[in-house]
């Protein structure tokens, strides 16, 4: 089975990161699905930007809070919210979001129930108490462990029987961190394997290689040929 080809924060190398215009091209572009960020407007939107200041003109000299300013505010400054997203671009893409307010969790719950598709939602976090507690909250969508090795017990046996009886879908490490022998083992406990920043055809084919599940990278054109060229093989 092809891993899902998710393009971070859209096609971000043809268009600002986490717009429609990037979203959409990185669709157009072949990916399977779409990666992006999301926090809480000051008037309680999912908004999607990376950061949680948005530069204002003026060669960025000042920032926008996201948590204080509306969400149409944001707007005018290329910010979507994640309704936006759905109403625009359709449901028919894995989604995956970096929750970075973790504020911004609940309302996408309902948001991904009414309008997304729930099964193809992944809501990656580093915090696993906090994943767990969404599981609590919805036994549809994905939930995602995602993290530096550096930052995870010596066992990583025991991480992923932890990850499986918690019922976290995937498991989301840096291509550099992942092997054949680590993504066996999480496949062993039916946990996923996710690789993140896997820019290079040389890394594409070694996640491939090793089994992951799911890729994230910039050049959406390369990704999506270089997995597609791997299927033929």
């Amino acid at each position: 089975m092809r891993p899902i080809t998710f393009a971070h924060r859209g096609a971000r190398l043809l268009h600002p990161e986490n717009t429609i215009p990037a979203f959409r091209a990185g669709l157009e572009h072949g990916a399977q699905g779409l990666e992006t960020d999301a926090w809480l407007s000051g008037d309680d939107h999912v908004v999607l930007t990376h950061d949680a200041g948005v530069a204002g003109p003026l060669f960025g000299l000042w920032k926008l809070r996201v948590h204080r300013a509306s969400a149409a505010r944001l707007a005018r400054h290329g910010v979507p919210r994640l309704e936006d997203l759905y109403v625009q671009l359709g449901r028919d893409y894995d989604l995956s979001v970096d929750i970075k307010d973790p504020a911004s969790a609940e309302p996408m719950l309902e948001l991904s129930a009414r309008l997304g598709t729930p099964e193809r939602t992944w809501l990656c976090s580093p915090d696993l108490e906090h994943l767990r507690s969404l599981r609590a909250l919805s036994a549809d969508v994905r939930l995602v462990h995602s993290t530096h090795r550096r930052h995870l017990p010596d066992s990583m046996e025991r991480h992923a029987a932890d990850l499986a009886a918690a019922g976290i879908d995937a498991m989301n490490l840096h291509h550099r961190e992942w092997n054949k022998g680590l993504v066996g083992l999480f496949h062993r406990f039916g946990v996923r394997a996710f690789a993140w920043n896997v820019q290079e055809v040389r890394h594409l084919r070694a996640m491939l290689g090793y089994g992951v599940d799911a890729v994230y990278c910039d050049h959406v054109e390369r990704m999506v040929a270089t997995v597609a060229e791997w299927s033929e093989t």
